[in-house]
């Protein structure tokens, strides 16, 4: 997995993102991005650096509950379709859900458990330049104490490993969802 990069003067300046009261674990370039704990989570930079706060919006933190995928697997392009599709809802009154979402896209791996939309065959991407990825993504992320930002206990705790999620009260949109 991937080493920290991500320092404490770059941390400072996502701290507005998350509710007073959060506790950001200082950097140490040992720890790795899948180093997730009962204490501790990871969280990317990139969806603060696009404009997210936490906690998430409802339709992003339904996709996260859904699929179970700890936020630091979502690569760069994940975040800014989420991004767009919550701003849609916010700003257009338009409401989506994820099985709109999941007719679009499947979410895909190439091996290093890092998940990405890719458009369904037939489909053009329907959220133009976000299928390119920053290459030092992998390196900008951080570790906040779970138990100081709202539902942290409830966050996973560990890496989704599998193309496949079997989970029998979501199984129909999660199989259709995802792809090996």
């Amino acid at each position: 997995m991937e080493i920290c990069r991500f320092t404490d003067p770059e941390i400072d300046r996502l701290r507005h993102c998350f509710p007073e009261g959060t506790i950001f674990r200082p950097f140490d370039s040992s720890m790795k991005s899948d180093c997730i704990s009962d204490v501790w989570i990871t969280f990317p930079a990139i969806p603060f650096q696009i404009g997210f706060t936490y906690p998430f919006l409802f339709f992003t933190q339904s996709f996260f509950t859904l699929t179970g995928l700890c936020y630091v697997q979502a690569m760069p392009m994940v975040w800014i379709v989420l991004y767009t599709l919550e701003h849609i809802v916010e700003q257009e009154g338009v409401n989506i859900c994820l099985s709109e979402l999941s007719q679009l896209y499947n979410l895909v791996s190439h091996g290093s458990h890092h998940f990405l939309f890719k458009s369904k065959p037939q489909q053009t991407h329907p959220i133009l330049k976000t299928t390119k990825n920053d290459s030092n993504w992998r390196n900008q992320f951080f570790f906040i104490k779970r138990d100081s930002i709202p539902n942290g206990s409830d966050l996973p705790k560990k890496w989704i490993t599998k193309g496949r999620i079997w989970d029998p009260w979501t199984w129909n949109m999660v199989a259709f969802f995802f792809s090996v």
